[in-house]
């Protein structure tokens, strides 16, 4: 084999090593793609990502065809490099000899690994041949999450919902965009100005985009600031602003906005944003649970574990851990109290969290009104959510998950709670 796609198989043998033996986010490294050809850096992503979107399918393949686990301190990168090459097979569908050699020259690299290339290269052929039966078999959506979040989300939601989020998790997600007036990429109205890109290329590119026309906003990320209603002239605080997509929707609608974000490189990215959609915030760059200010309006998205993500982000649930919920969950309780106390009387706070988990959303939110009787839920209306009831907890609160509107390809799962302060 000549060393075509090898740079692309290295860069994501790197990206899964990171992932998985040093809890590096996907994201954060996907910055080193960039010193690759386009077609390189772009099956890289896609390699990696589906990688760690299938982890558990492809750990059980291995499993099957292999009579004992390798031992990371003497395999060196033995193990991701199988990951990879049984991907390539049956998730990719590349030509068994390229995704074979392409292996065994990656192994050849590593000076543990090497040892086991008769090893690597016997499964992989044996993949390449009796891999597609053995799928057949196997429970992939199961398989593809792990322990600590299948528990939850069973307990939680039932054992059909369980399974039908873990199935949105194995399809990537699409991208959606929030539009002002004018030129829009070719895109499918979803709700509201929320539409769905059926465009291809560069983000960058498309449409609309330079003009400031439109920006990047999932569509269960565009609900939480229409819950807040007229905002027309109105003072908004916008606390964990960051990148910014709730700032722009509220600027949009004539809110006086105050985007609160405590990182430097994410408050100057929502500076950005501003700038090209020709909208106007006021920038604060503090911890939330520092800044002093009042408003009739406040809107928290609050840390979290993202786990409502999972879609655009597959590393996730192989870095994070229960243990990451209960931290999360501490800090977010922190800025929700500070955020109401930011709430003028009579005003209105509403609290978001891109997690599936109950004790960043539900519980939170039951917690805050035990301890403060003048914040009282209103309850969200099915009108104000484009007739979508299905987002509706019986407390009256929103909660999408991602195998909502699954005909039309998913959304993310966020938990919103809107009070309003006597």
């Amino acid at each position: 084999m000549t060393d075509t796609g090898l740079p692309a198989r290295r860069a994501a043998l790197a990206i899964v090593s990171g992932v998985l033996r040093r809890r590096r986010a996907l994201d954060s490294q996907l910055e080193d793609l960039k010193t690759l050809a386009p077609r390189d850096a772009g099956f890289a992503r896609a390699l990696a990502s589906q990688t760690l979107r299938h982890m558990g399918l492809l750990d059980a393949v291995l499993r099957e065809f292999m009579e004992k686990p390798l031992q990371p301190h003497k395999a060196g990168a033995a193990h991701e490099i199988l990951l990879l090459g049984v991907c390539e097979l049956l998730i990719l569908k590349v030509a068994p000899h390229a995704a074979v050699d392409a292996a065994n020259q990656l192994a050849a690299k590593d000076s543990k690994a090497v040892h086991f290339k008769p090893l690597i290269n016997a499964v992989l052929r044996r993949t390449s041949r009796e891999g597609e039966g053995l799928l057949a078999k196997l429970d992939t959506a199961r398989l593809c999450t792990p322990d600590w979040l299948w528990t939850r989300w069973t307990a939680q939601f039932g054992d059909a919902t369980a399974r039908a989020i873990a199935e949105a998790h194995l399809r990537e997600a699409p991208v959606d965009i929030v539009t002002k007036p004018g030129d829009a990429p070719d895109s499918e109205a979803l709700f509201g100005n929320v539409r769905r890109l059926t465009a291809e290329g560069r983000i960058e590119e498309l449409l609309g985009f330079a003009d400031g026309h439109w920006w990047v906003q999932d569509a269960a990320a565009a609900l939480p600031a229409l819950l807040l209603g007229d905002v027309t002239g109105k003072k908004v605080i916008d606390l964990c602003a960051a990148p910014g997509g709730k700032t722009m929707q509220l600027a949009a609608r004539g809110a006086e906005v105050i985007a609160v974000e405590i990182d430097a490189t994410r408050a100057d990215r929502i500076r950005e944003n501003l700038a090209r959609t020709k909208l106007h915030a006021e920038i604060v760059q503090s911890d939330a649970r520092d800044y002093d200010g009042t408003a009739p309006l406040v809107l928290i998205d609050a840390p979290c574990t993202a786990t409502g993500t999972i879609r655009r982000h597959p590393d996730l649930p192989w870095i994070k851990g229960a243990a990451d919920v209960t931290v999360s969950a501490a800090a977010a309780y922190e800025i929700l109290e500070a955020g109401a106390a930011m709430v003028e009387p009579g005003g209105t706070l509403v609290f978001a969290v891109c997690s599936l988990e109950r004790e960043e959303g539900e519980e939170q939110i039951a917690a805050f009104l035990d301890s403060h009787p003048e914040f009282a839920r209103t309850p969200v209306t099915a009108d104000e959510l484009f007739g979508h009831a299905e987002w509706i907890t019986p407390e009256g609160d929103l909660r999408t998950l991602p195998c909502h509107m699954s005909d039309k390809g998913g959304m993310d799962g966020f938990y919103v709670a809107r009070l309003r302060r006597s």
